[in-house]
């Protein structure tokens, strides 16, 4: 049996990881979603658009809900805090997600233009609203939640729905929106041609500067105007999992100092900054499907950046530092880590194996010809 703080350490990657897989794959669909009424002009265009992502989006709607599993069966705390405090962001986004099948669904149900572009804009919405909310919450969590625990740990948060809606959270939730929308058009390069295409190939050179700008202001916002949180107990990484057998502090450039103990882990902001000018360099030289590595590979370090910085804290607590929820004391059991590791072990290959699959079948652009009717590719 692995050791538990070894397990902990791994679900945090797996988490991580998960985080990532959705961004990248789920990343790009929700982004054509909130282009669908910029880039697509008419309704032609917007049928294209949006059956460049038709055979995937469910599919990739599993990383997604594989995060969300992960985190309520490692850590269970985290869980029951985050939805306690961004309940009704979370509800927001779940309505909001809800609009993307009906969406593709009953646009074509009728030929009105006027359905048809009431639906697009609900297409829109679900895609912009769950960017923009997932930006904002990790914002908040650089900031720091306001909650407390009773003495049966139950978690009771202090602040409102619009507290959540602080400067540097709304800052972190352009960033969302710049990064995902710069993929979806990366995206949109390499499933489309002639005028989508070159919209798209305008739209991710900007995206990929206004990216890069927006990530070098938090940067320097979180060095200069964000206090950190670190531990002033020792760190008992077998210990028990009970927030509030700790001691914890706001310091001052807090969140950097694990650059100094990791020096490796500066390639996070290093991915971050450079990607998505990458992305702006590859797509003006037509270069579609190197582009896409490089915003992949922005959204990997933009994410990461975020994990690293904060490790080991997983929620920091604004009202009371010391019951901030971190790696080595929100987990799940020993044993229940056990077995969830070694059921990853299994079932992720087989995720990571059809979605390669089905991208590979998939495979190619979406052209006119396709949504005339005389290709069976166009599914909607």
């Amino acid at each position: 049996m692995l050791d538990y703080d070894l397990l902990r350490l791994i679900w945090w990657a797996l988490v991580g990881i998960l985080l990532i897989g959705f961004a990248i794959t789920d990343g790009f669909d929700l982004g054509v979603g909130a282009l669908l009424t910029l880039i697509g002009r008419n309704d032609d265009e917007r049928r294209i658009m949006i059956n460049t992502v038709g055979p995937h989006w469910d599919g990739n709607q599993v990383w997604f809900i594989t995060a969300g599993g992960a985190i309520f069966a490692a850590f269970p705390l985290i869980y029951a805090t985050a939805f306690s405090g961004f309940y009704l962001a979370l509800m927001l986004t779940l309505f909001a997600l809800w609009m993307r099948p009906l969406g593709f669904d009953y646009r074509s149900k009728l030929e009105d233009k006027k359905w048809r572009t009431a639906w697009d804009w609900a297409i829109f919405a679900s895609g912009f609203v769950p960017i923009l909310i997932f930006g904002v919450a990790f914002g908040n969590l650089l900031v720091g939640v306001p909650y407390t625990f009773d003495e049966y740990s139950k978690a009771t948060y202090l602040g409102s729905f619009f507290g959540l809606l602080n400067p540097f959270a709304i800052l972190a939730g352009l960033i969302s929106v710049s990064m995902i929308l710069m993929h979806a058009s990366v995206w949109l390069q390499l499933k489309t041609d002639e005028l989508i295409h070159q919209r798209a190939t305008q739209l991710a050179s900007i995206l990929g500067i206004a990216t890069t700008v927006l990530f070098a202001l938090a940067g320097i916002w979180i060095a200069f105007g964000i206090d950190g949180y670190a531990y002033v107990s020792a760190i008992d990484v077998t210990g028990p999992s009970n927030p509030l057998l700790k001691e914890v502090a706001i310091v001052d450039k807090g969140w950097l100092s694990n650059y100094g103990q990791y020096p490796w882990m500066i390639i996070a902001p290093v991915l971050g900054l450079a990607s998505p000018i990458g992305v702006t360099l590859l797509s003006k030289i037509g270069r579609s499907g190197w582009a896409f590595v490089c915003s992949s590979l922005s959204l990997t370090g933009i994410i990461l950046t975020a994990g690293f910085s904060m490790f080991p804290f997983l929620m920091p607590n604004s009202h009371n530092p010391s019951y901030s929820l971190t790696v080595w004391d929100a987990s799940s059991s020993h044993l229940t880590l056990t077995v969830m590791f070694y059921a990853a072990m299994v079932f992720v290959p087989i995720v990571l194996s059809y979605t390669a699959w089905g991208f590979w079948v998939m495979r190619g652009k979406i052209t006119k010809k396709d949504i005339d009717g005389s290709s069976s590719y166009a599914i909607y």
